[in-house]
């Protein structure tokens, strides 16, 4: 017994007979045009080979391969039946750098592409690794914010992603310790569950102690992560909106901000994580392998049913009366054409 992913499509069966009615009004109209030229046996005679019959022979044609399309369009299926599959993976919170110096070239180059930009770039990559797991996205500069809860809706994390930018954090400066503790917070109590903490930042922090949140996080189970992006010689922050200008001291000096790499290597060994710079083309795969080794835990059991599709043979069937009328010709076939099936000669 068939059943249908998308019955609503088959409504468009209806649209059959009305193209039928269509067709068959139009040829009734070309008759009575040949009635009104002259007798229709005279104008027979003047098409010897044109068949009475081949035009209702196509119409059905197209009109089955119409039909076939449709129904392939409702995706039938066969022998339905339940099945139950576990969800296992981990939970990952991303802890992410917004602050101004974010806005600053990753490589030498002033004119380079902003560590903003390559770290979306370079989470997108990861998030598309990503398989059962739940993710979670926080934000800060001087001051954490949670931007979305843990999930598995992978899409709502990229359009997230994507619209990260320093003017979400109001207080700048570079809270890395507040950014971890935050993360903290956030995973579910599931003690069961393992759990991870990837920190993307340029690793300048201000503020906190974020080698100690990252121990205290290690010690509560949960690895911590670091990608560290920016330059050791250091790159000027342009201002939004000054067309070229860049932050200056109270010297009028333009500010170089260098990436802490030493920073991050010691909150990433805190954390039992790892740290890789994200100038690296194997980043995000040196991340996922780290996050690999995580054992993964039952999150829940899902049921959902299996069918057999049934288009593809649908999909053929078309094909073959599509094809059948493109060989059938509006002409008598040459060893029928003295042949009348519904009238005497």
């Amino acid at each position: 017994m068939f059943d249908y992913a998308y019955p609503q499509f088959l409504y468009l069966l209806l649209l059959l007979p009305v193209i039928w009615l269509i067709w068959y009004m139009s040829r009734r109209s070309r008759q009575a045009k040949i009635r009104r030229f002259g007798r229709p046996e005279m104008v027979d005679r003047l098409m010897p080979m044109a068949s009475k019959y081949k035009p209702a022979v196509k119409i059905t044609l197209r009109l089955l391969a119409l039909a076939m399309l449709i129904v392939v369009l409702a995706r039938p299926r066969t022998d339905q039946k339940e099945a139950e599959a576990t969800v296992n993976g981990i939970e990952i919170m991303i802890a992410f750098d917004v602050s101004n110096s974010m806005l600053a070239s990753s490589t030498d180059d002033p004119n380079g592409t902003p560590r903003l930009s390559r770290a979306v770039f370079t989470l997108e990559k990861m998030v598309d690794k990503l398989k059962d797991d739940k993710v979670g996205l926080l934000v800060f500069a001087g001051e954490p914010k949670l931007q979305l809860p843990l999930t598995t809706d992978y899409y709502s994390a990229k359009v997230y992603l994507n619209e990260l930018n320093p003017n979400m954090i109001s207080y700048q400066g570079t809270d890395l310790g507040g950014a971890i503790t935050m993360a903290m917070n956030n995973f579910s109590p599931a003690e069961d569950v393992h759990k991870a903490i990837i920190l993307i930042t340029d690793a300048e922090n201000h503020e906190g102690d974020a080698v100690e949140a990252a121990k205290k996080a290690s010690e509560a189970g949960i690895q911590v992560d670091v990608i560290g992006l920016g330059s050791a010689k250091g790159a000027p922050i342009p201002l939004e909106g000054q067309n070229g200008d860049y932050l200056r001291d109270g010297e009028g000096k333009v500010v170089l901000t260098t990436i802490d790499e030493k920073t991050g290597q010691a909150i990433a060994e805190a954390g039992n994580g790892i740290y890789v710079n994200g100038a690296n083309s194997n980043a995000t795969d040196k991340i996922a392998a780290q996050l690999d080794k995580l054992q993964k835990s039952e999150f829940k059991k899902v049921r959902y049913k299996t069918s057999a599709e049934q288009f593809p043979t649908f999909a053929w069937l078309a094909l073959a009366f599509l094809l059948i009328d493109i060989f059938v010709l509006n002409r008598k076939i040459g060893w029928f054409k003295n042949v009348h099936f519904f009238s005497k000669k």
